[in-house]
């Protein structure tokens, strides 16, 4: 029995709609509700980060998110030297993209990344396991590497560097940020592909939300 072609898959979306009724919610209370509802899948916080750099060059990558302020800004945590922390020092405009196949949904998020203050940074960082933290001494992140044994040989040195007795630092080049929406797409997947997308959108961090479907 020959596999299915992967290009000629389709799929009919109806596990569930979004009626205009949801352009009267509260966006943040709505985000913290469908990603609940994702959290049996794997890696819920699992977020697409979209960046353009100086040149107009895009980057996508797969991040997770790490933490919501009570304004709704968004944070997630990286080397800031790496490629995508270069381009948000040329241009902090992001896009994040939250991909619930299997609920056959997904959001999307527009705004502006700020860096974190050093003491979130340093607080997150002391909450990751030690490994996650030596990984961040090893890896030039975003640069060539010779080797998978090189890679290792960093991972090696950063061990030796802080011995298992004492409390591994924050890199100075390590650290978070935090995206401050200015559109939130809820996406949900329909029959006959006639999707559902409500949107909220603002003109600023203190402005008004404004509230539309849009087409699919």
């Amino acid at each position: 029995m020959s596999a299915e072609d992967p290009l000629a898959h389709r799929l009919d979306y109806a596990l569930d709609a979004l009626g205009d009724d949801a352009r009267d919610a509260d966006p943040f209370e709505l985000f913290h509700r469908w990603l609940t509802d994702a959290a049996d899948l794997p890696e819920p916080n699992a977020m697409v980060v979209s960046t353009v750099d100086a040149a107009g060059r895009p980057t996508s990558r797969t991040v997770l998110l790490r933490g919501v302020d009570d304004d709704g800004a968004l944070w997630f945590f990286t080397n800031r030297t790496s490629r995508k922390g270069r381009a948000l020092a040329e241009n902090p405009r992001v896009s994040l993209l939250f991909p619930w196949y299997a609920r056959q949904r997904q959001i999307i998020v527009l705004g502006e990344a700020t860096p974190l203050d050093a003491d979130r940074d340093d607080a997150y960082f002391a909450s990751r396991p030690r490994g996650s933290q030596l990984s961040a001494w090893a890896s030039d992140q975003s640069q060539p590497v010779d080797s998978r044994a090189k890679l290792e040989a960093g991972m090696d040195a950063a061990s030796a560097r802080f011995p298992d007795d004492e409390t591994v630092p924050r890199p100075p080049h390590w650290g978070g940020y935090r995206v401050v929406p200015t559109e939130i797409e809820f996406w949900q997947g329909r029959q006959s592909r006639l999707h559902d997308r409500i949107v909220f959108s603002r003109d600023g961090p203190d402005a008004p939300w404004r509230s539309f479907r849009r087409q699919p």
